[in-house]
């Protein structure tokens, strides 16, 4: 996601034209076209995906903001091959199961937080912009960064900031924590933020002191990678035989999920059966070329891509994944 201490921009979808490249095969089959944006935002790769597909195919947008949803129906409210539905991605199946949409053609999800997220400090995403320390994407669902903070035990924080934010210092932040909150609440941003400052000894140049301890207490409010788990089997089986799966996450946590997912490691053989290459099944599917990163131009012109990687994968059979 874009660098917290770096100019706030109007969002700009990362990887744009590389990702509409990788599933272009999967969009012109000589046949109506079915996708699904499951990450909706504020709808520049739908967009994208829309100027590639004709006047037969239909595109699903999915998005858990309702800030979100809002902005694609205004954006897209005359387009008819447009379905938009507020739902997480990780309830992709239900949704088409709602559609009838017994399988699709291509999937897109665009990982993390988007810049509008972050540049309204009433989200409580920065650490930048006082603002409630919210970090909901959903502002309507299960609780708060400050609900959580006032209640979670020390090693619940020292474990979510450790394995999230792969924060160093993750004990003695916690620590600083629970003194701060037998004095008063921790409600604002600002307020954590300079809280998690004066506990470091110091910080890396051109990054912020809270930086890693935000995003792990943001991953963990939203369930971004139990989410993520329980996404990517239920895009895969709703993708046709020969139909794209790209995915573009911002950190090393998501990025290792969908490296390992795209291998398809459940369905190896183990090396100890003696088979031939040729008795081994098939896999169900496979990654597309290698992992790609943007260009040295897309990150001088929007930061936001500096650590994006966007990863391809193509469905092999249609059996349950």
């Amino acid at each position: 996601m874009r660098g917290e201490n770096e100019p706030s921009t109007a969002h700009v979808a990362v990887l744009l034209a590389e990702t509409i490249a990788v599933l272009r095969p999967a969009l012109h089959i000589g046949a109506p076209v079915r996708c699904v944006d499951a990450t909706g935002g504020r709808g520049g790769h739908s967009a994208a995906l829309l100027a590639e597909l004709g006047a037969a195919d239909t595109l699903l947008i999915l998005d858990r903001d309702p800030t979100a949803i809002a902005a694609l129906r205004a954006r897209f409210a005359q387009d008819s091959r447009v379905y938009i539905r507020q739902a997480r991605f990780s309830q992709l199946a239900g949704v088409l199961a709602a559609l009838e949409w017994e399988s699709v053609d291509a999937i897109l999800a665009d990982l993390g937080v988007s810049s509008p997220q972050l540049d309204e400090a009433d989200r409580g995403f920065s650490f930048l912009r006082d603002g409630p320390l919210d970090m909901r994407m959903d502002p309507e669902a299960d609780m708060s960064a400050s609900e959580w903070l006032a209640i979670a035990p020390e090693a619940e924080i020292t474990r979510v900031l450790r394995e999230y934010g792969e924060e160093r210092f993750a004990r003695p932040i916690a620590r600083a924590i629970l003194r701060a909150r037998e004095r008063a609440p921790i409600t604002r941003t600002l307020q954590l933020a300079d809280l998690i400052a004066e506990v470091l000894p110091g910080h890396e140049i051109g990054q912020h002191p809270a930086t890693r301890s935000f995003q792990g207490i943001r991953i963990f409010i939203n369930r971004e990678l139990e989410e993520l788990e329980a996404f990517l089997p239920q895009a895969m089986n709703a993708l046709r035989a020969g139909g794209r799966l790209a995915v573009i996450s911002f950190h090393s946590l998501e990025d290792r999920l969908v490296k390992r997912f795209f291998r398809a490691d459940d369905y190896r053989i183990s090396a100890d059966i003696p088979l031939r290459a040729s008795e081994l099944p098939p896999l169900p599917w496979h990654p597309v070329g290698k992992a790609l990163r943007a260009s040295a131009r897309e990150t001088r012109d929007n930061p936001r891509s500096r650590s994006a990687v966007l990863r391809v994968a193509e469905r092999s059979e249609r059996h349950a994944a």
